[in-house]
């Protein structure tokens, strides 16, 4: 790995800047869920077992520029407290004199979280002199915060620049997954992406059937590629003005050599709705008043060989309408049947993206994935071969 880690940097006596993306949902001024601020523990107690002291840096929603009451990081203090064990100290700015007398007052062992990075207008812009500002609290940088590393950000870019840098703990495990899933990985590899629209994921598509063995099309995407071979899908979602493109993205993976599986078989119905009257029928059976709301059972049957002769798995969105019942049979049997390739010793898996962490938690399957990477975005311009600035900052 070109990029350091918290054990590559001396940090007896220093105080660390740590950029953690604690952007937790709220409700009624209570946190509801704390999981992203627990993912950074971990991070948390290296670095005060170093000897260094914790600054932490984060965003907070979209103020855009401006002081927002509603986003300012003091009202996660107490959850940060929880779940670090520790005393927070808050500072009400993340630079100049308010900063620096919130680490001054932090003792030893505690923990200071510094206010909503995004209060300023120059972070979202990579603002130099705001940068320099940040900088100048601190003697490392430390970046904890994947999910925040594809924007090049004052927190997550220009800061990097300025100090001696390194991942933390939970940034190394992700790029530690996303090597092995793509830069170096075991094959072959095989990638499930779901979802709704092909245009959302051109590139992603386009960098994939270059990179993996098998490529696995479920969801609306799949529609889109049917009808570009020919196949009716009745009232079906699909990108119709997109079937050219779906043509050449299948040219481009068998020039490649990448297999790509669409469902054989599909599960349909008339209404789009939780206990729909359904049936399952072959791929080319679509009535032209009905919808394909989810991949059928031989299409899962065919998965499970692909998944048995894969060593890599990489997944990105569900097979069908995982929301309602009975449409997330394939998505959750398909999920269940990597999982216990994965429990087994005989596939590495790694998956992300928002609907994909939901469709993977509702089908019992997260828990068992080598590695399940929360950022959304980050997670996705990585799979697109993207490169992003908060991990490239860190290559010094």
């Amino acid at each position: 790995m070109a990029w350091k880690t918290i054990d590559d940097l001396g940090l007896a006596g220093k105080v660390v800047l740590t950029r953690v993306d604690i952007n937790v949902p709220m409700e009624g001024g209570v946190v509801t869920d704390a999981t992203r601020i627990e993912k950074i523990a971990p991070t948390v107690e290296d670095i005060i077992a170093r000897g260094g002291k914790v600054v932490l840096l984060a965003h907070f929603g979209r103020p855009k520029g401006k002081v927002v009451d509603e986003m300012s990081l003091r009202h996660v203090v107490g959850a940060v407290q929880v779940a670090l064990g520790r005393k927070v100290v808050f500072g009400a700015d993340c630079v100049g004199p308010v900063a620096a007398a919130a680490i001054a007052a932090a003792g030893s062992g505690d923990v200071v979280l510094l206010e909503n990075t995004r209060f300023h207008a120059g972070e979202e812009k990579n603002d130099p002199a705001l940068a320099a500002e940040m900088a100048a609290l601190g003697d490392i940088y430390v970046n904890d915060a994947f999910s925040a590393a594809h924007r090049a950000h004052s927190s997550t870019e220009g800061l990097a620049r300025l100090l001696p840098a390194a991942a933390g703990r939970l940034m190394e495990a992700e790029l530690r997954a996303l090597e092995a899933a793509l830069g170096t990985p075991e094959r072959p590899v095989v990638a499930v992406v779901g979802g709704a629209k092909v245009s959302t994921k051109l590139d992603l598509l386009g960098n994939l059937v270059s990179k993996v063995d098998h490529l696995v099309i479920g969801g609306g995407m799949a529609n889109t590629f049917l009808v570009a071979q020919g196949i009716e899908v009745g009232k079906s979602l699909a990108e119709r003005d997109m079937a050219a493109t779906a043509l050449e993205i299948l040219a481009k993976a068998n020039a490649a050599g990448c297999s790509i599986h669409l469902p054989v078989d599909i599960v349909i119905a008339r209404e789009f709705k939780a206990g729909a009257a359904n049936e399952t029928l072959p791929v080319d059976a679509c009535p032209a008043d009905a919808m394909i709301l989810d991949a059928g059972p031989a299409t899962v049957a065919k998965l499970r060989l692909v998944f048995e002769a894969s060593k890599t798995l990489i997944w990105n969105g569900p097979l069908g309408a995982f929301e309602i019942e009975p449409f997330n049979a394939a998505t959750n049997a398909a999920a269940r049947e990597a999982a216990d390739l994965t429990r087994a010793g005989k596939l590495i898996s790694v998956a992300g993206g928002g609907d994909t962490v939901a469709a993977l938690n509702q089908a019992g399957a997260a828990g068992d994935f080598t590695f399940i990477s929360t950022a959304g975005g980050a997670f996705l311009e990585w799979m697109e071969g993207k490169e992003l600035p908060g991990v490239a900052a860190l290559h010094g």
